[in-house]
């Protein structure tokens, strides 16, 4: 069993978030939900808490009301290997969201997430100082990463001086 879960705070848009989440990974489910009752701060019978699994990660969220929203500070990485992954994962995740720089966005909800292709570390990593610059370089305008321009750009020889 997971110790340690993020805990996500929305205003009234839990249950659909959730619902939306385990819509977009596979391997994912909501667990539970936990209503309120008569006489508590939200109507009786919305959701309080929701429990869910994005592909095996397990996440909790509340309706607590307007008072907290997300920024950029807290934002889920997501690994993703093909470029059919990449380019899914951000259709539907910024629909109805902002798509951001360097594989950022932001979902309806206002989360952000990094859909990031392991290669991008491993061109970044590159012992060969040129390289890497090349390829953060062509990263750095771009939105939806596009992993056969970050091997071009890693691969393209110098320019002359």
């Amino acid at each position: 069993m997971q110790t340690i879960s993020p805990f996500l705070w929305f205003d009234n848009q839990a249950e659909e978030a959730a619902t939306f989440y385990v819509s977009v990974f596979r391997n994912s489910r909501i667990v539970s939900v936990v209503r309120y009752p008569e006489g508590s701060p939200a109507p009786a019978g919305t959701a309080m808490t929701v429990s869910f699994v994005i592909d095996g990660l397990e996440f909790q969220a509340l309706n607590g009301g307007p008072r907290y929203t997300f920024t950029e500070a807290i934002s889920f990485v997501v690994r993703a290997e093909t470029q059919d992954e990449i380019d899914h994962l951000w259709e539907k995740l910024t629909a109805g969201g902002s798509p951001g720089r360097c594989g950022w966005l932001k979902d309806k909800f206002g989360l952000s997430w990094q859909i990031v292709p392991p290669v991008l570390v491993e061109l970044l990593g590159d012992p060969d100082p040129e390289r890497s610059s090349r390829v953060m370089q062509a990263m750095l305008p771009m939105g939806n990463l596009d992993i056969a321009a970050l091997r071009a750009a890693a691969d393209s020889p110098a320019a002359p001086v």
